[in-house]
């Protein structure tokens, strides 16, 4: 004999499945609504983090643990602005300790969503992923490592469309974490090698005897930037290389 489930429950579990959603809208739009947004201009920013390297100096390991954390829920609720955040880390923390935090909080923050995706919440995911499931099903079937490490070093679908459809597809934890983790590796210290250009950067400029020539003579600030060059160009190297497992991907996106 089977017994059906009262509008209550039944209106429960749903309130269950669609918490994480309503925590992650709700904290945007907070966000938002006490003008977070203002925060938001390079102007800001840069005064903002000036202001803090003094304490983050005095207080390390707790600064980098609230970076850690800050960046990881970032990520786990897909916060658009997470390539700002990636250039403050190297701003305050430098090239080094800067992408080491930021790879693994945005790891920890993806699997989050990996998680989430691939559990109950899957089919509301995979809807905010639109047509990206469909599109790499094909690609995660042959080879789930290598196709993993492959659009990460290749962003031709956005982070967290990749995060939602990965684990639709059910991909393994392993492969997933493995793949996001060492791929994300070479954007992020592009990307947060510019942080920390804009920091040596800013501070030449504010020496009112060095101009422009002394700016662009820093290596700090000028070798970022040949770096993201050489990201773009192996991006391309890549696409050619593996046109095979990308065409689909890349002429839909």
């Amino acid at each position: 004999m089977t017994s059906s489930s009262s509008p209550e429950t039944a209106s429960g579990g749903m309130f269950k499945r669609f918490l994480p959603l309503i925590v992650i809208a709700l904290l945007l739009a907070a966000f938002f609504a006490f003008g977070g947004a203002k925060y938001l201009s390079p102007g800001a920013l840069i005064d903002t983090l000036r202001g803090l390297e003094g304490w983050i100096a005095a207080h390390l390991l707790l600064s980098l643990a609230i970076f850690f954390t800050v960046y990881a829920g970032a990520v786990a609720i897909s916060f658009p602005f997470a390539t700002g955040i990636t250039l403050a880390g190297g701003f305050l923390f430098g090239p080094w300790l800067g992408t080491v935090t930021v790879v693994l909080a945005a790891t920890l923050g993806a699997t989050i969503i990996f998680l989430l995706a691939k559990g109950s919440l899957g089919k509301v995911l995979a809807e905010r992923a639109g047509g990206a499931v469909k599109k790499l099903e094909q690609g995660f079937r042959e080879d789930e490592l290598s196709y993993m490490l492959l659009l990460r070093l290749i962003p031709l679908v956005p982070f967290f469309a990749l995060n939602i459809a990965a684990g639709v597809l059910n991909v393994s934890l392993r492969n997933y974490v493995l793949g996001t983790l060492v791929g994300i590796i070479p954007g992020t210290f592009v990307y947060v090698s510019i942080g920390n250009g804009i920091a040596k950067g800013t501070k030449t400029l504010a020496d009112a005897e060095a101009g422009a020539a002394a700016l662009f003579a820093d290596p700090a600030v000028y070798l970022p930037l040949l770096g993201l060059i050489a990201l773009a160009l192996m991006s391309i190297v890549l696409k050619r290389a593996f046109g095979g497992k990308l065409n689909k991907v890349s002429g839909d996106a």
